[in-house]
């Protein structure tokens, strides 16, 4: 069976520009999903936001809207808004893991909340004609909880409910939750993906072949920390292209230069790329190393030098076992 590939968003990570360049230098992700809009009680949204959703930033992508929210009027609004852009489904996060969401009654936070998760899809289908999924963890405090938040659930005509294997509290520490996973098959109605550490083309392989009925699998931080990943496994092989790190080396330099020019100044540049390097640093041949390079790179020409030295250590140490 052919998997759908989906890229899980992550706030600070996976927006416009770093859809478009990764789309255009790896391929393999079917739609991108966008990180959440939130609305803070005022029924604005900010201008990252409607940058991030924009038609003219997504041509060549088939991207999902997201908002993280407990308030059917901030719900019924971002749908209408979405809905004018020409989208038609609008993706609902109850699965930030994140103490300060969390704790706010949002993302995973909410699962417990059966009157409010309720309140919103009743009157988001009742008030408008969007298309409406899910994004959620297993729960907050324990892994009972979304089976618990089925009852409600299939109530609605739900797209989909998106998984991710862990509780809230873990954030991402410790390991998936396959067992609990298994209970959802059989707890809803819905059409479920797997979300949660597809970090290799083995990973994938194992969990596919333990669901065999799961045809929608999310990546979220393995596809940054190994942008190759979905084109492999959609491509069936291990094996890396022989000028991985020169499309990797012209990846990194478009998403520098558009979030160079975006952000004002070297500290938030800096603090951006650093970031993507927890990630990207765990695909190279020393991480620590790799990560403590760009760590100590104070300015933008030190930070050039160090990246430049990071790939041609990796493009040498690549030919040298060919």
């Amino acid at each position: 069976m052919a998997s759908t590939l989906l890229s899980s968003p992550l706030q600070g990570f996976t927006d416009f520009r770093f859809r478009n360049a990764f789309n255009h230098y790896f391929g393999g992700i079917d739609t991108f999903y966008s990180p959440y809009i939130r609305l803070n009680g005022k029924l604005k949204i900010k201008q990252s936001y409607q940058n991030d959703i924009a038609p003219e930033n997504n041509t060549s992508l088939t991207v999902i809207p997201q908002i993280i929210t407990n308030d059917a009027d901030e719900f019924i609004f971002v749908a209408k808004y979405v809905q004018n852009l020409g989208y038609k489904e609008l993706n609902w996060n109850l699965g930030c893991p994140y103490p300060m969401v969390a704790k706010s009654g949002m993302g995973s936070g909410l699962i417990c909340n059966h009157t409010k998760i309720d309140d919103v899809l009743q009157r988001a289908h009742n008030e408008t004609d969007i298309l409406v999924s899910m994004k959620m963890r297993m729960g907050y405090e324990h892994a009972e909880e979304i089976l618990e938040a089925f009852t409600i659930l299939d109530k609605y005509p739900l797209k989909n409910i998106a998984i991710h294997a862990r509780i809230g509290k873990q954030l991402y520490k410790g390991p998936v939750d396959l067992d609990a996973f298994e209970k959802c098959l059989s707890g809803s109605k819905h059409k479920l993906y797997y979300n949660g550490d597809i970090t290799s083309v083995a990973a994938y392989k194992a969990i596919a072949e333990r669901f065999p009925t799961i045809d929608h699998f999310m990546i979220g931080r393995g596809l940054i920390a190994d942008p190759f990943l979905p084109s492999m496994i959609k491509n069936n092989t291990t094996e890396y292209p022989e000028n991985r790190w020169e499309i990797f080396s012209e990846f990194h330099d478009t998403i520098y230069q558009q979030y160079d020019a975006y952000l004002s100044g070297p500290t938030p540049i800096k603090m951006k790329m650093l970031g993507f390097w927890e990630f990207f640093s765990q695909a190279t041949s020393n991480p620590q190393k790799t990560y403590k390079a760009i760590k100590k790179a104070t300015n933008p020409i030190k930070y050039k030098q160090a990246v430049a030295q990071i790939l041609n250590t990796e493009m040498k140490a690549a030919s040298s076992s060919r």
